[in-house]
């Protein structure tokens, strides 16, 4: 091989090491907090069951900020915008550990997760652009690798660092880590910007964002932020209106960010409706279980992130049995059935007492994370399947804004409810707490229950997996 050919290898391996560890840290701070929680929630002298705004915080941003992302890569160059991402990530890192109260730790959150929220489109793009189409699929799977080892990680490394440190180190981890990659982004990765790029629809995505922030707030508001019903009552009915107006200024557009021609796929209607409200209840549980296992039974900061290891270890291990089930049984039949077993996984933790054996619950774990992966996979390729040419850049970013956004989602829902049975039960003592998880555990699982009948629409004939590959290694999930 000439000595510029081994060149050129070196660079496109280290622009996907550079892009893989993006993700990674984006991954990881998704979960690592969820641990942290009561350490973070003790430090302020807030309750640890209204801790959810962090979490929300930072997912509700991703969600705002990804259908602009693919646009501001393409405008001012990749490597610009992948540094500039890299550097929010990590002043928001710096500003959380620094943080000194609830209120500056969320807005802390919101800066990270305008950094993370460009990690992983914008770096994905910059491989598109350096692999030759033949390669690219083998490309995205590296990527996808650390999407799923963050999530396996994150919740153990943040029990251990609040333990043998402070929760600080949850975002001080970071720092060294980013610098890192900033100094990689100037070797390993082009720019490339494109003068010629489109005028961004600036007047579509300030009415989504507006819509998607507010309909998330007013939930979140019902627990977290304490706000008065008739403030809730307000923000959904603006969020729903700039959502409508959304969808109608769309529809005149020629070049609109999501545009309403999309809906006319019927997979791809009826997986992203799917997507949302089945992902309300799935979302919450690695906010719920480590708060649970903390508080309820009694479990340390790490005993509580080791016990979402089974969890992830179950997923990985499940995602090569998806594609022949779906293959034989179809979506339809896959995802119907298996959306009742993560609302009745999730139901079962309304049973789960102190006096239970350990192996017991590393069970009921495993078998969540399995059927909730089975469902993250077949969820994903169906959206994604029937989509070719433009519409399939169009849809992934679309599938990828309402993953985020039913994350925030589902926290926020669930927080609420948390705070509901709180008041009727107490939390005075431990049995108290408990009594008000199980209640949400039961109400979180039904909510999942019924999203059940979005797939029954699908087609029984939908069983072929065109783009399950594409969805996989893109790092859906």
């Amino acid at each position: 091989m000439p000595m510029a050919s081994q060149t050129d290898e070196k660079s496109l391996r280290m622009l996907l090491w550079l892009v893989a560890i993006g993700f990674f840290m984006q991954t990881l701070d998704a979960t690592i907090v969820n641990t942290a929680l009561p350490a973070m929630a003790k430090s302020f002298g807030e309750s640890p069951l209204r801790m959810q705004s962090v979490v929300v915080a930072y997912s509700l941003t991703m969600a705002m900020l990804i259908p602009a992302s693919g646009w501001v890569a393409d405008r001012f160059g990749a490597r610009r915008v992948y540094m500039a991402a890299i550097s929010l990530f990590v002043i928001g890192s710096i500003a959380c550990a620094l943080s000194g109260n609830l209120s500056q730790l969320v807005a802390a959150r919101v800066v990270q997760g305008m950094g993370g929220a460009m990690l992983l489109p914008v770096g994905r793009l910059a491989v598109l652009r350096a692999y030759p189409r033949e390669r690219f699929l083998q490309a995205m799977s590296f990527i996808a690798i650390p999407g799923l080892v963050g999530p396996m990680i994150g919740p153990t490394l943040g029990g251990w660092l609040v333990e043998v440190a402070t929760w600080h180190w949850v975002f001080l981890i970071n720092i060294p880590v980013g610098l890192l990659g900033c100094v990689a982004t100037v070797f390993y990765m082009e720019d490339n910007p494109r003068p010629d790029t489109p005028r961004f629809d600036l007047a579509g995505y300030l009415m989504l964002a507006f819509g998607m922030v507010s309909i998330s707030l007013a939930v979140d508001g019902l627990s977290g932020l304490g706000l008065k019903q008739a403030s809730v009552l307000v923000l959904l009915v603006f969020g729903m209106a700039s959502l409508a107006a959304y969808w109608l200024h769309a529809a005149k557009r020629p070049d609109p960010l999501f545009s309403p021609h999309l809906f006319s796929v019927p997979t791809l209607s009826i997986g992203l409706l799917g997507n949302l409200f089945s992902r309300l209840g799935s979302s919450c549980m690695p906010f719920l279980v480590p708060l649970l296992l903390q508080l309820s039974l009694g479990y340390s900061p790490m005993q509580a992130g080791m016990m979402m290891v089974p969890v992830a270890m179950a997923s990985m291990l499940v995602k090569r049995f998806a594609t022949p089930l779906i293959t034989r049984y179809g979506y339809r039949k896959v995802l119907v059935t298996n959306t009742m077993l993560v609302g009745l996984a999730m139901a079962s933790f309304a049973f789960v007492a102190p006096s239970q054996p350990l192996w017991l619950h590393i069970l009921q774990l495993g078998l969540f994370g399995a059927v909730n992966s089975m469902q993250f996979t077949a969820m994903n390729t169906v959206t994604l399947r029937d989509l070719d040419g433009s519409m399939a850049s169009s849809g992934n970013s679309l599938l990828s804004m309402v993953q985020m956004l039913a994350m925030s989602m589902g926290v926020a829902a669930a927080g609420a409810v948390l705070a509901a049975f709180t008041g009727f039960f107490g939390n005075a003592e431990a049995l108290q707490t408990l009594h008000s998880f199980q209640a949400t555990f039961a109400c979180m699982g039904l909510m999942t229950l019924a999203s059940a009948g979005i797939f029954w629409q699908l087609s029984p004939e939908v069983r072929v997996v065109k783009k399950a590959e594409s969805a996989e290694a893109a790092g859906q999930g």
